[in-house]
């Protein structure tokens, strides 16, 4: 099947960079003591169950780290659950540099990110994570006030960059939003973040004729 790829789109968290799973990790992460596993979960339990709010700008910061503390049947304070939060980005992938500056070298091809975040967490990007900003276009949930797998945060996005459709190839490690992005028209793959994130890509592209 030909396709005809104008714009190469990846995830933030789970594929250009490595993110805390767990409760424990992320306290870890930050250096605080965790919990009982029993109030770790609900800890994240409660941080997945406002994530869409909070990633689409309806709640603040500290709306958000409150509700997680409380949860914590006071074991976190509002600066523990806030030091988890910064703590949550670890690391970029390893190999995910390459890949983009050799895609950015394609003059009819454009590289977008579109991730589900936050305004805290997006604002570290440009200091401690660059690879993103090597990255031609970049939006995200809490900019759209929509997050993914709503086709309107796809519509958004699409009005956004200039291309629409199978005219896009969308990495991705969340299977809901892969599944969002097909119904949505795009060509999306999904990415094991467990794994080699950059090399899995590169297979994908290859067999998409564009490596």
């Amino acid at each position: 099947m030909d396709h005809d790829i104008r714009l190469v789109c990846f995830d933030w968290g789970g594929v250009i960079l490595r993110i805390c799973r767990t409760w424990e990790e992320g306290c870890k992460a930050a250096g605080i003591k965790a919990p009982s596993k029993k109030i770790a979960l609900k800890c994240l339990t409660k941080q997945d169950a406002l994530a869409q709010r909070f990633q689409t700008g309806q709640m603040s910061d500290k709306a958000f780290f409150r509700a997680i503390a409380k949860e914590s049947e006071e074991f976190h304070s509002i600066d523990d659950v806030a030091a988890v939060h910064h703590a949550w980005l670890l690391e970029e992938y390893k190999g995910v540099d390459e890949l983009i500056d050799e895609l950015n070298s394609f003059a009819d091809l454009s590289t977008a990110l579109f991730s589900n975040t936050n305004a805290t967490h997006w604002a570290r990007m440009e200091e401690d994570f660059p690879v993103a900003t090597m990255i031609e276009h970049r939006h995200a949930s809490h900019l759209f006030g929509l997050a993914k797998p709503d086709e309107k945060a796809f519509a958004a996005f699409e009005r956004r960059v200039g291309a629409a459709g199978d005219q896009i190839l969308f990495f991705e490690d969340t299977p809901a939003n892969v599944e969002g992005a097909k119904a949505f028209g795009w060509n999306a793959e999904l990415i094991d973040h467990t794994g080699d994130t950059a090399e899995q890509m590169r297979k994908h592209l290859e067999n998409y004729d564009i490596l």
